[in-house]
């Protein structure tokens, strides 16, 4: 059986099965976190850029970022195994 993956934007994917939390990032102590998992190289950066909207901590000890909302992820992961690019991610603050 072949790993199912979750979309967290831009045709960047993430094992579902390594996944242990979708966080907000909008709290100081999860920018501070972020900051933190940068500096120790365990950071995934998969906003191409644009603001992060949320967190997605994997087993392993890694972080990763998304431009799209935890909302937009849990609904992705709830759905479809290759939920295909949507129009959220067009989304820019």
């Amino acid at each position: 059986m072949q790993p199912v993956a979750l979309n967290v934007g831009f045709y960047n994917y993430v094992i579902i099965d390594k996944v242990i939390a979708l966080v907000s990032s909008d709290s100081a102590p999860m920018r501070r976190l972020v900051q933190e998992f940068r500096k120790a190289g365990r950071l995934i950066d998969a906003t191409q850029g644009r603001k992060t909207k949320s967190l997605i901590f994997l087993e392993g000890g890694n972080l990763a970022t998304s431009a799209l909302s935890q909302e937009t992820l849990a609904k992705r992961l709830a759905g479809s195994p290759m939920a295909p690019e949507s129009d959220d991610e067009a989304e820019e603050d």
